[in-house]
């Protein structure tokens, strides 16, 4: 089984930056689609795609705010080596709302959160 995330983002532009720039996802295709636009790392797909497009009576549509979207989602990313991704988001100089830390359940993990407000945690795998 492989995963395949869909994030709704308010600039496409950004939002394919940061995974691929700041994470090292890979686009595909060879140009950014403005439309819905996949980037890959392993057997993680993440497909974004821009807020404005969501149908009307679609869940995430922003004009629903009366409706509860669900109490929030952390998205943990399994890397083989998450010193060295730490280091990188660290160079990068993008924000880390958790540094790197060893957690009690065995595993080094840190925080952060991507340009729409998504939720990531990187950790070691298991």
């Amino acid at each position: 089984m492989n995963i395949r995330i869909e994030l709704f983002t308010s600039d496409m532009e950004k939002s394919v930056h940061f995974y691929t720039t700041v994470l090292g996802f890979t686009m595909q295709g060879s140009k950014l689609n403005p439309s819905y636009q996949p980037v890959k790392q392993g057997n993680v797909t993440i497909g974004i795609g821009p807020l404005a497009k969501l149908s009307n009576d679609h869940h995430f549509n922003p004009d629903h705010k009366n409706v509860q979207k669900g109490y929030g989602a952390e998205i943990v990313l399994e890397v083989e080596n998450v010193k060295r991704l730490y280091e990188k988001v660290k160079s990068s100089g993008y924000p880390i709302r958790e540094p790197l830390v060893m957690q009690a359940w065995g595993l080094e993990d840190f925080r952060i959160v991507d340009p729409d407000g998504y939720y990531l945690r990187i950790t070691s795998k298991q």
